[in-house]
């Protein structure tokens, strides 16, 4: 640390001295990064920031991996630090539905690798917490690992064992951008020049953002707790409140930092029915509350500290605390917890507080390098609970270009802060969403879930027609997408004796119309819009070299030819599965998927391009339209002149055509594994092209196909869903896709898969059915062999509607992979016998989809 004269220059600077950006500074260092600088508007390491604010509480199960391998990592990482206090966590439920939630909880926690999660009768809960009622619950979720971290003790390990140079007191006034590069900061006590950035704030994320012109979705929101006078039901755990901060400089009220640095003694608590949680301090109670309606705090005016309190602390507003204001809970804070820890009902309050900190508009952190301004770097919507793993996580990509953990490479399709759409950047649509997040923080939210506002932001030229049809939407980046279509509703009883029925947990939010449109559009022709999938086109005289030099596969590839590959990291890890389509000597399109896909992408393309090469993402320029189905060729052959037999337009290829008036780019490709075609039109085409399609197939009996059906049958295929099946956790070899990989040639990642493919492969993707069941499973849950042992988890699942058995794919060490393996899937307390067999497990000739 250093209060002394700041640099002139530095060759890394981080924005915000909070868990984050200490975390990130101290991995930074322990990978050898030189010269780097950190600096924050507070104090340190009181800095005024949610960190030092917050009660340090840790649980580190989540349905998402990455945030469990995150959490699990700065739990040891903090341990090793000896800030940490392992208290164990235990959630309760005080319902039958969030029983059934708590063992969610063990199946993530099995498949994502925590140690020895139990569920507890309520006689156990209370033998770990005494101060629960156990009339008042059902039962409880144990992790033993969980616990608190020493907020402020952390931050001053970090700054001390950091080879970093810290100053507080300094306030960033502009982060300076020439020529879309990051090239400086500038602050009140002088100009820092950088080569890159790490923006850490937090609560500020949106306002630094700003600095440098970009629109970060970083929603800051009020959140309750309280601390309790001294307990007679403590007391045997006394206290030293008075002596934790003692000789540091602390803004507003210190009560609020003396009180969360006392230490727990019992097992962190959560009350997710009612939407709070609690631990002792000492010989008090702290209690807080997600239980009141959204308190969202404009991210322009969150201000600085000042003598009287501390930046991201608000007033405690007591009606929140005493009135049920959350539109989703029947019980205020204080009733709720009043009936669960009889011992606070008269309990006077030593600290109040409504602390701040923030949401993403998908409550997601937002890690990474921005796509707006080159080597600046977001490392924001963090808690303490992940803030050592994605420190970890961020100085790994920005050293070594792989974002990784001990544990193994990262992926962060999920967490990047290149995922959000355009519109979100705008304060009223973030500020909403992430109001959201926070009010959803502990509900148990359905699969497949909707937001209902902010809804038909992005809309493909075939809505209305869609909406017409009866297509139920769902929103994916803020398109509007069908699931399904109730015109299709007489479907269900033509295939009723091949559509299995569903209930329970995976039922919700499904149609059994789903499953006919797969099964119609295998006997028939059906049309799925595409528009939200983008096209990337690549142009220049050096286009073909470097999109060799960016692809794993060989793209040297005739006009018209048609080529799948992957984009790597440098340690091989799959960015993403594309599909390269020459149009001319020097003009080439690469297809992606839709959602995160552009802006991760795209962008990644576009920042290794050379001066000689341009690259587009056009996002939204093109409607498109699948034509799938043994009647495809009929139906498309009604609608053009040109040549589309399978002689004139083969496998793999593409084909300048016309249909109708309209001109497209047809590719000869199919995701669903049936003779078909993607059919590519600028946009203002597009409401043409489906109506030219659609009439020249209404005697075919051409049906819209929603996204349900896509799913179902890409898994029969075995076809891969980048950031569901594949991801940067995985290499080619592992993903099943060593036909994508062409090491006679130059790429990204080479000398990574050379080494993978000396090693051998330890896991690899495979399917899996079950063996007397019809259950659609839930993914996250976990594959079990042997004595019971966890080796893999659900990667993604469905009913194979044309095979009729429920299908799972998962990752498996290579020797229980094996085509004949028994497994078994635990998936709502439920264990599932299941086997592993060979892919694709539908139409392995390729005899529908080449005909």
């Amino acid at each position: 640390m250093s209060s002394g004269e700041l640099p002139s220059s530095a060759e890394t600077v981080i924005v915000g001295s909070g868990a984050v950006g200490c975390s990130v500074a101290y991995h930074l260092s322990e990978l050898g990064a030189q010269d780097v600088v950190v600096v924050d508007q507070g104090p340190l390491p009181v800095t005024g920031g949610s960190s030092v604010h917050a009660p340090g509480i840790m649980f580190q199960t989540s349905p998402s991996k990455v945030q469990t391998k995150a959490a699990h990592y700065t739990s040891r990482l903090f341990s090793e630090m000896g800030v940490y206090d392992e208290v164990g966590g235990i959630e309760v439920a005080r319902s039958d539905e969030r029983m059934d939630f708590l063992q969610r909880r063990v199946e993530n926690a099995r498949s994502y690798g925590l140690p020895d999660p139990q569920l507890l009768g309520p006689e156990e809960v209370v033998e770990h917490l005494p101060l629960v009622d156990s009339d008042e619950i059902l039962g409880g979720y144990y992790s033993p690992t969980d616990g608190r971290v020493d907020g402020i003790g952390a931050l001053q390990w970090y700054i001390e064992h950091s080879d970093a140079t810290f100053y507080g007191d300094t306030e960033v006034t502009d982060l300076v951008v020439e020529g879309g590069t990051i090239r400086a900061v500038e602050t009140d006590r002088g100009r820092i020049d950088c080569e890159r950035c790490v923006v850490a704030t937090n609560n500020w994320g949106y306002q630094t953002g700003r600095l440098a012109g970009i629109d970060l979705p970083i929603a800051p929101v009020e959140h309750q707790y309280v601390v309790t006078e001294p307990l007679d039901e403590l007391s045997e755990y006394g206290s030293s409140v008075g002596d934790n901060t003692t000789d540091l400089d602390v803004p507003g009220n210190r009560d609020i930092q003396e009180f969360m640095s006392e230490a727990p003694t019992q097992p962190v608590g959560r009350d997710q029915d009612h939407s709070l949680y609690f631990r002792n301090h000492g010989d008090a109670l702290g209690m807080g509350s997600y239980n009141h309606e959204s308190l969202p705090v404009d991210p322009e005016t969150m201000g600085a500290n000042s003598e009287d309190r501390q930046a991201s602390v608000r007033e405690f507003s007591r009606r929140h605390w005493e009135r049920a204001t959350h539109p989703d809970r029947d019980t205020s804070a204080k009733q709720a917890f009043d009936e669960l820890l009889p011992a606070s009902v008269d309990a006077e309050y030593a600290v109040t507080e409504n602390g701040i900190f923030v949401f993403t508009p998908d409550g997601m952190p937002a890690v990474g390098p921005t796509a707006q301004v080159e080597d600046l770097w977001s490392a924001l919507a963090i808690w303490w609970t992940h803030s050592g793993g994605y420190g970890r996580l961020v100085a790994e990509w920005m050293e070594n270009d792989v974002p990784r953990l001990p544990s193994g490479p990262v992926d962060v399709g999920g967490i990047h802060v290149r995922r959000f759409a355009p519109h979100t950047g705008e304060k009223g649509y973030f500020v909403d969403r992430g109001s959201t997040r926070y009010r959803q923080v502990y509900s148990i939210v359905e699969p497949r879930w909707q937001p209902e506002d902010h809804r038909g932001l992005r809309r493909s030229p075939f809505y209305d027609q869609q909406r017409e049809l009866g297509a139920n939407f769902v929103q994916s980046g803020g398109w509007e997408s069908a699931q399904w279509y109730e015109s299709n509703a007489d479907l269900v009883e033509r295939y009723a004796e091949e559509i299995s029925e569903q209930d329970g947990w995976e039922s919700i939010n499904r149609s059994p119309i789903e499953g006919a449109e797969h099964l119609h559009t295998r006997d028939a022709v059906s049309m799925f819009d595409m528009t939200s999938f983008s096209s990337i086109v690549v142009e220049g005289p050096d286009s073909g070299a470097f999109l060799q030099r960016t692809c794993s596969n060989d793209v040297d590839i005739d006009v018209g030819q048609v080529r799948y590959s992957l984009l790597l990291n440098e340690g091989g890890g799959i960015l993403a599965d594309v599909t390269v389509v020459r149009l001319d000597d020097e003009r080439y399109m690469v297809t992606t998927g839709g959602g995160n896909s552009p802006g991760i992408h795209g962008t990644w393309l576009r920042e290794r391009a050379p001066d000689t090469v341009s690259v587009t993402v056009e996002e939204g320029a093109r409607s498109t339209v699948g034509l799938w189905g043994p009647k495809a060729r009929l139906l498309l052959q009604r609608c053009t002149d040109a040549d589309i037999s399978n002689g004139g337009l083969p496998y793999f290829r593409a084909k300048r055509l016309y249909v109708g008036e309209v001109p497209v780019v047809a590719l000869r490709v199919s995701y669903v594994g049936e003779l078909g075609y993607e059919l590519w039109a600028p946009v203002e085409y597009g409401q043409r092209l489906w109506e030219t399609l659609w009439e020249a197939g209404r005697d075919l009996d051409v049906r819209p196909m929603g996204g349900g059906a896509l799913e179902s049958m890409r898994l029969e295929k075995g076809y891969r869903l980048w950031g569901t099946d594949i991801d940067t956790d995985a290499n080619p070899f592992e993903a099943g896709l060593p036909f994508a990989v062409d090491l006679d040639t130059d790429f990204v990642g080479k000398a990574a898969l050379e080494e993978a493919r000396e090693s051998g492969v330890e896991s690899r993707i495979t399917p899996i059915t079950l063996d007397d069941s019809t259950d659609i499973l839930s993914s996250g849950r976990p594959v079990l062999h042997d004595d019971g042992e966890a080796v893999g988890y659900v990667q993604a699942a469905d009913f194979g509607y044309s095979i009729g058995e429920s299908i799972a794919y998962t990752y498996l060490p290579s020797e229980v992979a094996e085509a004949g393996t028994a497994v078994q899937v635990l998936c709502e307390g439920v264990t599932y016998d299941a086997t592993v067999r060979d892919e694709p497990l539908f139409d392995p000739g390729r005899d529908r989809i080449l005909r």
